[in-house]
């Protein structure tokens, strides 16, 4: 029911950034809001999502 994705940041855009799901990497790119992850995020860096929440890998 609350499985974890796991996502890499492919890209930072102002606000935004967009995660790629590692496990459907043909999936198109998902656009979330900054202010949702981590502070410390920079293009690379692989993230968790479970129970609502990104965390750092």
């Amino acid at each position: 029911m609350f499985e974890r994705i796991e996502y890499t940041v492919e890209k930072i855009d102002g606000d935004y950034a967009y995660l790629k799901n590692e496990s459907e990497p043909e999936e198109e790119l998902k656009c979330v809001a900054r202010a949702l992850l981590p502070e410390e995020i920079s293009e690379g860096t692989k993230l968790a999502y479970e129970m609502f929440q990104y965390s750092i890998v």
